[in-house]
């Protein structure tokens, strides 16, 4: 491996870090990357849940020392995402793969939507839905959220955003604290099953994770000393850029991609 890739490996992980703590689809650049680097889709993929595991494991280490996150909901709401997020990564690759890219920028544009419309709603929290108890409607929806972050992880991190914030009544710090944590807790299992398929490249997943544990790191301060208001923005743009890609507008991969050229 050349420095030249190390260079690239550390400092698109940076980006990737901080982009997935405060919002999430930085890993479109983390399988961009590694695609342009000679790795198959599939191993691409599995790579890139080693960086995601030690980004989290900071990204929850700094949000716990700040007393932000709230484990015993975070927990419960982890429970169907980690069953769902094993099925996900079994999951045969046979899904229309252009149907469900354009799908979740609906999605999307969906949520912008509310966090434009509703902010006070993100911004503080609705302390009665905090209050109670976790509904089968919100296994559910985790479960299924599960399903998406085993099988892909792109964006996953929008889609427990919207659970624990508009579902569960958080505001979006202390939502993101519970994202991180969550994440943190399924993707190893989705790594496992990737490992035993023999689709992980470790040099370049370490490697690749220094730059995410150092956004990460930078990120979870941010989020806690700037604010829900400075997520919020956050989350907007990289929503914009993420919905573009996906709905065709833009071609993210193509610009990594033109950039490491």
């Amino acid at each position: 491996m050349t420095w030249p890739i190390v260079a690239a490996l550390i400092v698109s992980g940076v980006f990737v870090g901080f982009i997935n703590t405060l919002a999430g689809g930085g890993t479109i650049i983390s399988l961009s990357l590694f695609m342009f680097l000679g790795l198959p889709a599939n191993v691409a993929n599995g790579t890139n849940r080693v960086a995601v595991i030690l980004q989290n494991m900071t990204s929850v280490s700094e949000f716990r020392r700040k007393k932000v996150l709230d484990f015993k909901k975070a927990n419960k709401l982890a429970i169907p995402t980690m069953i769902g997020a094993i099925i996900g990564a079994q999951i045969a690759s046979d899904i229309n793969e252009e149907v469900f890219r354009k799908a979740v920028g609906v999605v999307m544009i969906v949520m912008m939507y509310f966090i434009l419309t509703k902010p006070s709603q993100w911004l503080k929290g609705t302390e009665a839905l905090m209050e109670k108890p976790v509904s089968w409607i919100q296994i559910v929806i985790f479960f299924a959220i599960g399903l998406y972050g085993g099988f892909v992880q792109v964006g996953v991190g929008y889609f427990i955003l919207a659970g624990v914030v508009l579902g569960a009544g958080y505001d979006l710090v202390k939502a993101n604290a519970i994202k991180v944590w969550i994440v943190l807790l399924y993707t190893p299992l989705a790594l496992l099953v990737f490992i035993l398929n023999d689709q992980v490249r470790w040099d370049y997943g370490l490697i690749h994770a220094i730059g995410n544990i150092i956004g990460a790191f930078v990120a979870s301060r941010f989020a806690v000393s700037w604010g829900a208001n400075f997520v919020r923005w956050v989350v907007i743009v990289v929503i914009v850029v993420f919905a573009s890609d996906l709905l065709g507008f833009i071609n993210i991969r193509e610009v990594v991609t033109n950039a490491f050229k």
